[in-house]
């Protein structure tokens, strides 16, 4: 069924396969809960012969805990309201209600499921725990000779070294929180809401990114599913869930200034280097969002916000480098420090492949069906792109314009690039569990798949999100 337009675009849906097709995407979503299965049972099995995988409920870093909570109500009355009015309202508000819209709803999304365990247990102790930021602020009380030492402090064997995530990112994470503390906002409460309400402005930089390169359709469609996402699991209230939103609004602001849609490019694209040099000082891991950042120049076809990118990423750079941090000794001492703990022990040839399960469960079934589709686009995607051919790039991607051969075309090669991240991420061997969160800033851009699902199926997928994040969060007491 053709939906109507809204200002100006066609956003009717973007592939309706045959048959065969949605019995594929079944299929898929079928072999990522096999694969979850076996890793459940493999880990189980692993764990009671040695202790070695380090979670009690493998593969996810959580305790089976079934449970109720005051966020029940409130998740299960987001998500009706998502599944049964959420494409309608995504295909017919204005672009900008659409986007306060997905945003307010995704901030009650996380904010429920966050509840579900209750205030201090689901949010005010979360970034209190031994392991986490806010235990150690108060030896920043002098910033710049924290910075100075942070490097003498990373590993395990040094004097009063870091809480495990201090010390496993730079020290742009914890300087976060201990801003939000010198502003009057300290302790766990606050920084819990700060990582929900900035983690939930994730999916509005994803639309906003997918719109600028001439997705709109895609943006419209993928709404709901972005809202519901189960990651939204972890990100209240975890400081990785920050992170995603800080790189989203990195590449929104990197896709704004390729297409030029927005009046000053070139201090847009630098706005966008100080974001994703952030990243860097962020985690570690982050610097593989490289990849996606390449894909949005090549859907652009140009390179002109590349100088005022690098500059703003140089800028950062500098400015901790200057402060006295280094950031290439603070990743080879982390690599040290990371196989001093647990990591020694967890087993690389069962986590290499169990995290993608846990990463079928972070993304949903919908996102694995929805990946199946583009990865088997690509190959006809990479074709037009060397023949010059895109498809709904650079903002062409309108009815009956360049775009129109495949308007699917940019959603791909986007998709694609953090896909690879992803894979790179975890061939690394510097992600053995807990994948569920730390590759939230991946996994929240393979949500758009979704978009490419068939129209009159995306309900009954968003429903399948939707329960598996309230199972998850309602017999699970999740953990990081």
């Amino acid at each position: 069924m053709k939906l109507p337009l809204r200002n100006g675009v066609d956003i009717q849906p973007i592939r309706d396969d045959t048959r065969t097709g949605r019995r594929r995407d079944v299929l898929a979503a079928a072999a990522a809960a096999a694969l979850f299965a076996v890793a459940a049972v493999v880990g189980t099995l692993i764990q009671r012969a040695d202790h070695s995988l380090y979670v009690d409920w493998a593969p996810l870093y959580a305790d089976w805990l079934p449970h109720v909570g005051p966020g029940t109500p409130l998740a299960l009355a987001v998500a009706a309201a998502v599944v049964v009015h959420g494409h309608r309202l995504a295909a017919r508000l204005p672009w900008r209600g659409l986007l306060a819209a997905v945003w307010a709803a995704a901030m009650a999304w996380i904010w429920s499921l966050a509840l579900v365990d209750g205030w201090r247990r689901g949010v005010a102790e979360r970034l209190t725990a031994r392991h986490e930021y806010l235990r150690g602020i108060d030896r920043f009380q002098d910033i710049g000779a924290a910075l100075r030492g942070f490097t003498g402090h990373i590993l395990l064997t040094q004097p009063d070294h870091w809480p495990a995530h201090i010390a496993g990112h730079p020290p742009g994470a914890v300087l976060t929180f201990v801003g939000l503390d010198r502003l009057g906002l300290g302790g766990g409460g606050w920084a819990g809401a700060f990582c929900v309400t900035v983690g939930g402005s994730a999916a509005v930089a994803i639309l906003v990114t997918l719109r600028a390169l001439g997705q709109e359709r895609a943006a419209r469609t993928a709404a709901p599913f972005l809202v519901l996402a189960p990651g939204a699991v972890w990100v209240g209230a975890s400081a990785d869930g920050y992170f995603a939103a800080v790189a989203a609004w990195g590449l929104a602001l990197l896709a704004l200034a390729a297409t030029r849609t927005v009046r000053a490019p070139g201090a847009v694209a630098l706005g966008s280097g100080l974001l994703l040099g952030l990243t860097a000082y962020l985690s570690y891991g982050l610097t593989l969002l490289a990849l996606p950042a390449a894909a949005v120049l090549l859907l652009a076809r140009t390179a002109r916000p590349l100088p005022f990118a690098l500059t703003g990423v140089a800028v950062v750079a500098g400015a901790f480098t200057l402060a006295g941090f280094r950031w290439w000794e603070g990743y080879s001492l982390l690599v040290e420090r990371y196989y001093q703990g647990v990591a020694a022990d967890r087993p690389y040839a069962y986590w290499v492949w169990a995290n993608l399960a846990v990463a079928s469960v972070a993304a949903g079934p919908a996102c694995v069906a929805g990946a199946r589709r583009m990865l088997s686009a690509v190959p006809d995607t990479a074709r037009r792109l060397r023949a010059g051919r895109p498809g709904g790039l650079g903002g062409l991607g309108g009815p009956g314009g360049p775009g129109a051969r495949d308007a699917s075309d940019g959603l791909v090669v986007l998709t694609f690039a953090a896909l690879l991240a992803l894979v790179v991420a975890d061939l690394s061997g510097m992600s053995k569990a807990e994948t569920e969160r730390i590759w939230l800033p991946f996994l929240v851009w393979l949500l758009p798949t979704t978009a490419l699902l068939p129209a009159r199926d995306r309900r009954r997928w968003l429903l399948v999100q939707a329960c598996l994040s309230l199972l998850v969060n309602h017999l699970l007491l999740t953990g990081w």
